[in-house]
């Protein structure tokens, strides 16, 4: 740990090195190194850097000995992960990182989980989130403040904080997330990651989305680098393809075609974000244009409005868990233990119910509204967030919630888009802000178009790369 910038790092010469969740695998694989020492490895740096860091809800370690000493398959036979605290695994408590649920060991293994397992992944307990992961800044009261390995005084967003946190400080190359509003996103770009959030269906649904007028929830991942988001992304595929969509496929390389692509910086309200922020983007414009694409600026494709009902709709997820959590969440839900943003932001749905159905019109509107951008370019380019990570407390428990609400409000203007729209889009850590936290931009592209994105990030991280936390 660093006294003067408060960074935590778990990088160290052991059987892990500074190698990505791909180059563990092959190590594996050839015998280099065994299973039993990449997760001794991981449990050794959790062990030293968790204490810092906090985002480790529950630790599943010695269950993830017993199944390294069995045979294992898959592309990342044998490479330590960690499930967010969302997704249930059998025999460990999914508590969602609220006090009002029971911690009681599930019965079940989630859809999506048993597609990640499917890789091989061997998963070392579940990561840390926000209350039901509806804010964008991981301090719950239930398990306390997750903070940012890059300096542990900021924020690692949310609501996948917790593993954000984990994979940025090199307890382990990859880890879940899901994203709802920008949930991997959001700590992609304050922890210095890549982080891509799928088109809608690209992998296992999230169970009851069904339920869901529009349905904005996705699952995903957060890695260091585009190689392992590319290979995980080809892995999956192969335990399920996604229907009526284009393949992936294995995509190792940079794509060959020059893409046309449409910049903006300033948010649905009109107003510029930080200066910090919007001057990254147009760097990153000016280095495409030097790679050779096509690049144009044009003014933000979502209005306030539509803004203002995404909000709305996501207070219905508050009301929903509130009112119907023992049905929809866990029997033993508890609602008068939930945390004061989960009751006020459900208060607010209350207030205005009697807009949903207008305000799911507008969203079903805005999405095609959305595709048909995708007619004069192939990519959008803006950032990932408003402004660079916030201080712990900015938008803590503790804040007043007409200001906290202003302050999300405020923050997450970029991410919330692709998630109504089903549409994919990932957050690449291109820059750093003045006080060396790291800073992501985010590129969107037309529904099923993944390959497209990894082709340009593996392009722009050849171009641009970007540090980890152990460089200097």
């Amino acid at each position: 740990m660093n006294g003067r910038t408060k960074k935590i790092s778990a990088f160290c010469n052991d059987a892990l090195g500074n190698l990505d969740g791909v180059g563990i695998a092959r190590k594996i694989s050839s015998g280099d190194i065994s299973a039993a020492e990449a997760v001794e490895s991981a449990i050794t740096r959790a062990q030293a850097v968790n204490p810092a860091i906090n985002a480790i809800v529950t630790e599943t370690f010695d269950r993830a000995r017993r199944q390294v000493q069995k045979t294992l398959s898959g592309p990342f036979a044998g490479v330590p992960s960690f499930i967010k605290d969302t997704d249930d695994v059998e025999g460990v408590p999914t508590l969602w990182g609220s006090r009002a649920l029971p911690n009681k060991p599930v019965q079940t293994t989630k859809r999506f989980v048993k597609q990640f397992f499917s890789l091989g992944f061997i998963c070392l307990g579940k990561s840390a989130l926000p209350e039901f992961g509806l804010t964008a800044t991981t301090e719950p009261r239930s398990s306390g403040i997750t903070r940012n390995p890059w300096n542990t005084d900021y924020s690692t967003g949310g609501s996948s904080g917790g593993s954000a946190a984990l994979v940025a400080s090199g307890v382990v190359p990859i880890a879940h997330g899901n994203d709802g509003g920008g949930s991997i996103r959001i700590p992609a770009a304050c922890c210095g990651l890549v982080g891509l959030k799928p088109s809608r269906g690209r992998l296992e649904r999230v169970e009851g989305d069904s339920l869901m007028p529009v349905n904005i929830l996705h699952q995903g991942i957060l890695t260091r680098t585009v190689r392992d988001t590319a290979a995980f992304y080809a892995s999956a595929e192969q335990y399920r393809c996604a229907p009526k969509m284009p393949e992936i496929g294995d995509v190792q390389h940079p794509g060959r075609r020059r893409l046309r692509i449409a910049l903006f910086t300033d948010t649905p309200y009109g107003t510029p974000c930080h200066t910090e922020s919007s001057d990254l983007v147009r760097r990153i414009g000016t280095l495409c244009e030097r790679l050779g694409h096509k690049v144009t600026e044009i003014s933000c494709p979502c209005n306030a409005q539509m803004a203002d009902d995404f909000i709305l709709y996501w207070g219905l997820t508050a009301f929903s868990i509130r009112f119907f959590g023992r049905l929809i969440i866990a029997p033993g839900f508890d609602k008068n233990k939930l945390e004061p943003w989960t009751i006020e932001i459900s208060r607010h749905f209350q207030k205005n119910f009697l807009k949903l159905p207008s305000t799911i019109k507008s969203l079903i509107k805005f999405t095609k509204a959305y595709n048909d951008i995708f007619s004069a370019c192939d990519i959008l380019l803006n950032p990932t967030l408003a402004h660079p990570a916030p201080e712990i407390g900015y938008m803590g428990p503790d804040v007043p919630f007409d200001e906290a609400f202003e302050r999300v409000r405020q923050y997450v203007v970029f991410t919330p888009q692709q998630n109504v729209t089903g549409t994919p889009a990932i957050s690449l850590p291109v820059g750093f802000s003045a006080n060396g936290l790291p800073l992501g931009v985010q590129f969107g592209a037309a529904f099923g178009q993944e390959k497209t994105l990894l082709e340009l990030a593996f392009e722009l991280e050849e171009a641009n790369p970007w540090p980890r936390i152990d460089q200097k």
